[in-house]
């Protein structure tokens, strides 16, 4: 188990403060090293042509590969990836990602509603919360709903640029 962040072998009293020292120890981490992400891919096998795909990410090197496996624990679910380096670098990426729509839409976006992230990304999560719960209702699967998610993706800008 990774030093920083706690375990859950306390008593009663002090298993809640342990519980709370643990979700601050995993926002803290995500603000630093994770994504929340929405990929919209063709495919031609589904009915709109293309495939909404939300994922959580945290990524570490090599070194650091217990912290994913403490937070893959911490959460129950996701799986942790390899991305090989070819180039200068000699160690390893290893991606913890989550990509179940119910994993995300029960575990995740509860946790870090409740446990709010402090940077930038918690509008990415805001927005990241809004694709999943229309992906849940099924609105994906519609023109309209994906074309709000496109929107929500990569909103267009509301000014002129200047010349």
């Amino acid at each position: 188990m990774y030093p920083y962040l706690p375990s859950d072998n306390a008593s009663s009293a002090d298993n809640q403060q342990e519980r709370l020292k643990r979700a601050n120890w995993i926002v803290g981490f995500v603000d630093g090293e994770g994504c929340f992400s929405v990929s919209i891919f063709k495919n031609k096998t589904s009915k709109s042509g293309f495939q909404v795909m939300p994922e959580f990410v945290v990524t570490q090197g090599q070194k650091s590969l217990n912290v994913l496996e403490d937070i893959k624990n911490f959460f129950g679910c996701g799986s942790i990836f390899v991305n090989r380096r070819h180039d200068n670098h000699k160690e390893n990426i290893y991606r913890f990602c989550v990509r179940s729509r119910n994993d995300l839409y029960e575990k995740i976006i509860p946790f870090f509603r409740q446990n709010q992230l402090r940077t930038s990304k918690r509008h990415d999560f805001t927005l990241f919360c809004e694709i999943v719960e229309m992906m849940i209702k099924r609105q994906h699967l519609t023109l309209e709903g994906l074309e709000k998610i496109r929107q929500l993706k990569n909103p267009q800008r509301l000014y002129a640029e200047p010349r």
